[in-house]
């Protein structure tokens, strides 16, 4: 009986040893929306694309304006006539739709190479600010995967790593 109660305190005294493990968790969306290198790329963003779409918008008026002018025109052509007109809007459609879907895709990839840049550097914010704060685990959860179900309000690092990760930012 002496062995077992010895063994048992032997074994308490070994697990209190044991280091309590660090978990916390972010809320992703949260965290990458008020981070502020996203904002800035956003931000960048906005009046590039609204020139793209005041561009395409009048390009697309355009070829509409001188569409029902050819519409009009073609009443008093030849039939040959007609049929050549009609040939050269659908060309023209096909090369206007080319190019708006090529300014459009290059617009979006820089973009997405941006935000991804950016992207990346959060993971590794993240990453180094567990390390270097002793954390044993960072959960992260958002509005599509929940990683986490439930957290203590304690555990809950996101507005202290927006703060870091904005600060880091900055410099």
């Amino acid at each position: 009986m002496k062995r077992a109660i010895a063994l048992l305190i032997i074994l308490i005294s070994f697990s209190s040893c044991q280091e309590q493990q660090k978990i916390g968790f972010i809320d992703r969306t949260k965290a990458i929306n008020e981070y502020q290198a996203k904002k800035d790329i956003e931000d960048k963003y906005k009046p590039k694309n609204d020139a793209y779409i005041k561009r395409r918008d009048s390009l697309v008026k355009q070829f509409e304006f001188d569409y029902q002018n050819a519409a009009v025109r073609a009443q008093s052509m030849s039939p040959k006539k007609q049929q050549e007109l009609a040939q050269e809007f659908q060309q023209r459609d096909a090369l206007l739709r080319q190019q708006i879907q090529f300014e459009k895709e290059a617009l979006e990839k820089e973009f997405t190479t941006e935000i991804d840049s950016a992207m990346s550097k959060f993971k590794t914010f993240v990453k180094n600010y567990g390390k270097s704060n002793g954390y044993t685990f960072i959960l992260g959860t958002s509005d599509i995967s929940n990683s986490v179900m439930y957290g203590a309000e304690t555990t809950d690092i996101t507005d202290t790593v927006i703060k870091a990760l904005n600060e880091d930012y900055k410099k």
